[in-house]
């Protein structure tokens, strides 16, 4: 049974760093491209990272450049996204996602899917 876990938001101050998990189990993590995605209320779902299986690279969308890493321990079957300099509109439910092949945009091109965890971010 493939899981993957989201686990680190909480809610905090503008301007301060968060780091997210998402920790699989049912799958191996070294065998595919991770994507973290985030929605707000009202608003569609974006794109923030990815990162590739393969040599790795990555990605980041352009509301978060210079201000996230996205990363993954394979010993321990887990990606990141390190977070700073947040911001009230950083507020989301951020969502870790799975798929082979390349790292893609689109959250329809994933096959799996964490629950979610909330980043709230005051002013």
């Amino acid at each position: 049974q493939v899981q993957l876990v989201d686990s680190g938001g909480g809610l905090v101050q503008a301007g301060v760093s968060l780091r997210l998990s998402c920790t699989a189990s049912g799958l191996t993590i070294a065998h595919y491209s991770m994507g973290w995605f985030r929605q707000a209320p009202g608003k569609e779902r974006e794109f923030v990272a990815g990162i590739s299986w393969g040599e790795p690279s990555t990605y980041y969308g352009d509301s978060v450049k210079g201000r996230c890493t996205i990363s993954r321990d394979n010993a321990k079957n887990t990606v990141y996204l390190q977070m700073s300099s947040l911001k009230p509109e950083d507020t989301a439910i951020y969502y870790c996602a799975a798929r082979r092949g390349y790292v893609l945009v689109s959250g329809s091109e994933y096959d799996y899917w964490g629950q979610g965890t909330q980043v709230t971010v005051s002013s």
